[in-house]
């Protein structure tokens, strides 16, 4: 089953491809990506393939729990256990039991609820707070986070045996930048649904609004082009792009002179002119590759560069 996501882009392929592939394993799944690229969607599409479909989805976002309360609000608590608790409170894992739990933003997650939730990936079972009983639950995990979780085990605030727990099967959202391609048909469906919600007729975007939409950098990914389509519909002009644009490249202007200033200027030209050219090749590069969908004839076509000398490039850049 194809989930609710829209997209027919080279990168949204690969990842409906390893959704099929998944099918309904009862397999843990690592959603990594920016905000705002749907991760929520990914866990849901998961959840409706897998034979638990029938049975509860359960969300958590880790982030927006207070630090003290996270283990309260996964595993359940005794009546009695603290102050305030008059009765038994079941948890999250057990809500969710024969069904999917879908752990949000799991780098956030603390030291020490980390410990028990890897008990429960191995145990099958955790233990109420204020309780003695081990209670057993048949819960799929999803997991989502938008950080780099090995850069997070390095730093000693994610625990490596957990990682390799959640990461038994990872999927990667690329960003919008990544998938420009989907633009027009994300903008059709998100407007569809948007002039449906305000009950006015459908009227579909310029051409040349959509161009413009190709010349910004989504930040903020789906979630900014929602947001920005359904401004543009409620105020009815579409010259709200032209806007946001403008204070892009402000702020990408101000951003390089802050770094020329307070970085490059510490360092010799010669040095600061290296890093620079080896900074611009390996975006330029990288992005050629994206473009070409990894086919050394077409990268060596649209960038106008021998084919044997753009080989060369990339092996010096450890791009592949």
């Amino acid at each position: 089953m194809k989930p609710r996501i829209v997209g027919s882009s080279q990168a949204m392929l690969e990842v409906f491809e390893l959704l099929d592939r998944i099918g309904d394993n009862d397999v843990t799944v690592l959603i990594t990506g920016e905000s705002g690229t749907g991760k929520e969607l990914i866990a849901q599409a998961l959840h409706q393939q897998s034979k638990r479909s029938k049975n509860p989805f359960v969300k958590i976002n880790c982030a927006a729990i207070p630090e003290n309360l996270i283990e309260s609000e996964l595993f359940g608590y005794e009546k009695g256990s603290f102050t305030g608790a008059f009765q038994r409170k079941l948890g999250k894992f057990e809500v969710a039991n024969t069904g999917t739990i879908f752990l949000d933003e799991i780098g956030e997650m603390n030291l020490a609820t980390q410990v028990k939730l890897l008990r429960v990936l191995q145990e099958r079972e955790f233990v109420r707070v204020g309780g003695i009983q081990n209670i057993r639950v048949d819960t799929r995990v999803i997991a989502a986070t938008n950080k780099d979780l090995n850069e997070c085990i390095a730093l000693g605030t994610f625990r490596e045996d957990l990682f390799y727990r959640l990461n038994v099967i990872n999927i990667r959202l690329p960003s919008l930048r990544e998938r420009l391609a989907d633009i027009p048909e994300l903008v059709e469906n998100f407007s569809r649904q948007l002039y449906k919600k305000f009950n006015k007729p459908y009227k579909p975007f310029s051409d040349h609004f959509i161009g413009k939409l190709f010349q910004y950098n989504w930040p903020g990914n789906i979630r900014e082009l929602q947001n920005l389509i359904e401004k543009t519909i409620v105020l009815g002009d579409e010259k709200i792009i032209d806007k946001k644009n403008q204070e892009f490249k402000s702020k990408i202007e101000l951003e390089n002179k802050q770094f020329i200033s307070d970085g490059l200027l510490n360092m010799d030209y010669k040095s600061a002119k290296e890093m620079i050219l080896e900074s611009f090749e390996r975006e330029y590069f990288n992005a050629l590759l994206q473009r070409a969908n990894g086919n050394l004839s077409e990268a060596a076509r649209i960038s106008g560069m021998h084919r044997k000398n753009l080989f060369v490039k990339l092996r010096n850049l450890n791009l592949k």
